[in-house]
């Protein structure tokens, strides 16, 4: 395997550690720090685990290594990926120190799911390497990233940090500018919303609700975008399509639901509807979905299908 580029990671929660196996797997050396002492100390079992459950090779670990200090994990990176807590001040503080001792051709990059990168690299020295790179939980084996740049965000910076996520078997996909929750978090929101409606108003039952996305709309856009699909979805193709379902699919759209949905309400008839409401079951049927994801991850690579 050709020689490849250090990557640093900084934060080893969940999220850390799957991007860790990201650039482990695909063979970079990855510096790895967290302010724990005693989640650096586990690293290596944890990604090994994390590692064997997709179905890769647990060796993979061997290339991540356990900083003392964020400066360490910094040093010689092509690229760091922060993966701290959503909490503005902290995100600030750490871009602030990352700013100040890594290289300074060396991209930062936060996981930040609703925070823009505007809001903690504002007043930065190197403002013009800093984005989001906002992945989808968990990051090895969901592939896509967003990239979303602030106004000061370099278009080179862009590119390279496009190349590297490529390389190491991402989807990476740019934003041509700032919105809050990104495109990704903004459609999920939306969906979301009218879920919780349709179930809080005693339209269907939590069961029916899950079964219509993973038995109908979810498997269609396992192989294709809402967009190509609906391109699919009358004869003549897309304007075929708006003419024919536009003004019904607008009407709905006006109808949908809104923040309200989000209740107390809402999540006491949802969780009634799960077994895994504690802590354990949550982990093991997280565990199960990602085993499961990976294995679609690996189907849907297999066959060439396009992401």
């Amino acid at each position: 395997m050709e020689k490849k580029d250090v990557i640093g990671i900084v934060g080893a929660g969940l999220i850390g550690r799957a991007w860790a196996c990201v650039f482990a797997r695909a063979g970079h050396p990855v510096q790895l720090w967290d302010p724990q002492p005693t989640l650096r100390a586990a690293m290596p079992e944890l990604l090994r685990e994390m590692l064997k459950e997709a179905g890769n090779d647990p060796a993979s670990a061997d290339r991540v290594m356990p900083c003392e200090t964020l400066e360490d994990a910094l040093r010689g990176a092509v690229l760091v990926q922060e993966s701290c807590p959503e909490i503005l001040d902290i995100k600030r503080e750490l871009f602030t120190r990352m700013d100040k001792a890594a290289a300074p051709q060396t991209i930062l990059a936060s996981s930040s799911s609703a925070l823009m990168a505007s809001e903690f690299s504002a007043g930065l020295a190197g403002a013009r390497r800093c984005l989001v790179a906002h992945p989808v939980n968990p990051p090895h084996v969901i592939p896509v990233v967003e990239l979303c740049p602030s106004a000061e965000t370099d278009r080179e910076v862009l590119s390279r940090a496009e190349a590297i996520y490529a390389g190491a078997g991402q989807v990476p996909v740019l934003l041509d500018r700032e919105i809050p929750g990104f495109v990704l978090n903004r459609l999920q929101a939306v969906l979301l919303a009218e879920a919780l409606r349709l179930v809080g108003e005693g339209v269907c039952s939590v069961q029916g609700l899950d079964d219509t996305i993973r038995h109908g709309l979810g498997r269609r856009w396992a192989l294709m975008g809402p967009l190509e699909t609906i391109s699919l979805n009358a004869p003549a193709g897309l304007h075929d399509y708006i003419r024919r379902y536009g003004p019904t699919m607008g009407r709905l759209a006006d109808d949908g639901a809104g923040a309200e949905a989000f209740s107390d309400r809402a999540a006491d008839i949802v969780d009634a509807a799960f077994p895994h409401s504690g802590p354990d079951s949550v982990r093991a049927r997280a565990a199960w979905r990602d085993r499961e994801l990976a294995a679609l991850d690996h189907h849907l690579r297999s066959r060439n299908v396009k992401d």
